[in-house]
């Protein structure tokens, strides 16, 4: 959900038989397709992530990156829950709001190690094109952590939530 570029349905396509990849954004998507040899097993579709008719599964994995803060959150870990086949596997990697004085501390290590990765990745201080995958629409977290966690226990009893860096959480979810 929210495949953007199509970078992590690529990679899933090496280890499923099947990958489908969703994106509201038509320009996206289009550049997912062409950046993905007909080869690989990857359909892409335009189509809202809360759309169960558009990708109704059910799915082994449904994963999420980058992607669930555009979307209304107890909506969204709804939908993801429905397309799940008995067994399946949630993963989301999401952002969050700094709410807390532990969100700022890790903040403040993001933001040393994001200069730090930027600066091994991009020597000469990365004046080139950008990546394909940081082309898509963007947006700034609006929940907090604490929320998420309340409201992914709510809806999927059982799910794990840990705060990792870069303004990241690991949501984890396996479907009974």
């Amino acid at each position: 959900m929210g495949c953007g570029s199509g970078d992590l349905a690529r990679l899933l396509a090496r280890r499923a038989d099947a990958v489908t990849g969703i994106d509201t954004d038509p320009a996206i998507v289009a550049k997912a397709r062409a950046a993905t040899p007909e080869t690989v097993p990857v359909a892409f579709a335009t189509a809202d992530a809360l759309d169960e008719e558009a990708a109704p599964g059910p799915y082994t994995v449904v994963t999420c990156v980058a992607a669930l803060h555009h979307l209304p959150l107890a909506e969204a870990l709804t939908s993801f829950r429905a397309r799940l086949a008995p067994g399946g596997t949630l993963v989301i990697v999401g952002l969050h709001r700094e709410e807390t004085p532990a969100d700022r501390a890790v903040s403040l290590l993001a933001v040393v190690a994001n200069t730090a990765v930027a600066w091994w990745k991009h020597p000469g201080g990365g004046r080139g094109a950008r990546p394909l995958a940081m082309t898509a629409p963007t947006r700034p977290a609006t929940t907090g952590l604490a929320e998420i966690r309340r409201t992914a226990a709510r809806i999927l009893p059982g799910a794990r939530v840990r705060r990792r860096l870069f303004w990241r959480y690991l949501l984890v979810w396996r479907s009974p």
